[in-house]
């Protein structure tokens, strides 16, 4: 039976497969494009000195749990957020699945100064130029949609057109192969994306194998300052939120009570 991983990465193929604009005219769009990007990496970084740093996510719906905040406004949203301390925004693009739009982000983006992460699920070279020229600071590869091949290649192409790159993953095995591409920044999703169930000490577990040097970033289902200082306590430098943010009644203080001190 297909998962939801199967079932979203066969229509993000699909679609990358009937994309027939030339690439090296994208390419070189996307490398002459004006439009400075913002340091993701360097404002998590900054955030993270002595509090964990706050990735705050713009999320209309997911297929676990369907509608969440379907009528969001992204510009207040994202002031909200910003309001709050969140360091950086990830802002989903995928629309079949999670109603998220390129709209969105640029939205959500306009009316703040923080950076701002492309959330979808990038398959092609064409998913990263389009990721920076509608002004995405930073995009996400997922080591179980990608095979090593597709995994170098699109952190090298989302690095040389000047963007940082979220390099997600799921267990030991998949960090081993995050680290052989040169990711510095890695998250550790909780949630498994073929059934969508979170196990909490997944991240724990996880970061304890992360060397130093690397970023890390806990994903997926942190429901609260409970959840946060615990993870701030296993070393990691932040945390993406979406479902426990986005449906609160209180973004920004929601936000801000998340920002657990760092050991």
């Amino acid at each position: 039976m297909a998962t939801y991983l199967d079932r979203i990465l066969e229509a993000h193929r699909a679609a990358a497969r009937a994309d027939d604009r030339p690439f090296d005219g994208l390419l070189e769009q996307a490398r002459c494009t004006s439009d400075p990007v913002r340091g993701f990496r360097a404002a998590l970084r900054a955030a993270s000195v002595d509090r964990l740093a706050v990735i705050a996510e713009v999320k209309r719906r997911s297929p676990s749990k369907g509608a969440l905040a379907p009528d969001l406004d992204p510009a207040a949203v994202a002031g909200a957020y910003a309001a709050g301390g969140a360091a950086c925004l990830s802002v989903l693009t995928d629309e079949e699945s999670f109603g998220g739009s390129v709209a969105d982000l640029q939205v959500a983006r306009a009316a703040v100064a923080v950076p701002v992460l492309r959330k979808d699920f990038t398959v092609s070279p064409k998913d990263v130029c389009d990721a920076r020229l509608m002004g995405a600071d930073a995009v996400l590869l997922i080591v179980a949609a990608l095979d090593d091949d597709e995994l170098a290649d699109l952190h090298r192409l989302a690095t040389h057109l000047g963007l940082d790159v979220l390099v997600e993953v799921h267990d030991e095995a998949e960090l081993a192969r995050a680290i052989d591409v040169g990711a510095t920044t890695i998250g550790v999703n909780q949630r498994d994306l073929m059934t969508f169930e979170v196990d909490n000490a997944r991240a724990v577990r996880v970061g304890e194998a992360m060397p130093d040097g690397v970023l890390r970033v806990a994903e997926s289902g942190i429901r609260g300052p409970d959840d946060a200082a615990a993870l701030a306590a296993a070393g990691f430098h932040a945390i993406l939120v979406g479902e426990s943010v986005v449906t609160s009644g209180d973004p920004g203080r929601t936000v801000a009570g998340l920002r657990a001190p760092r050991r």
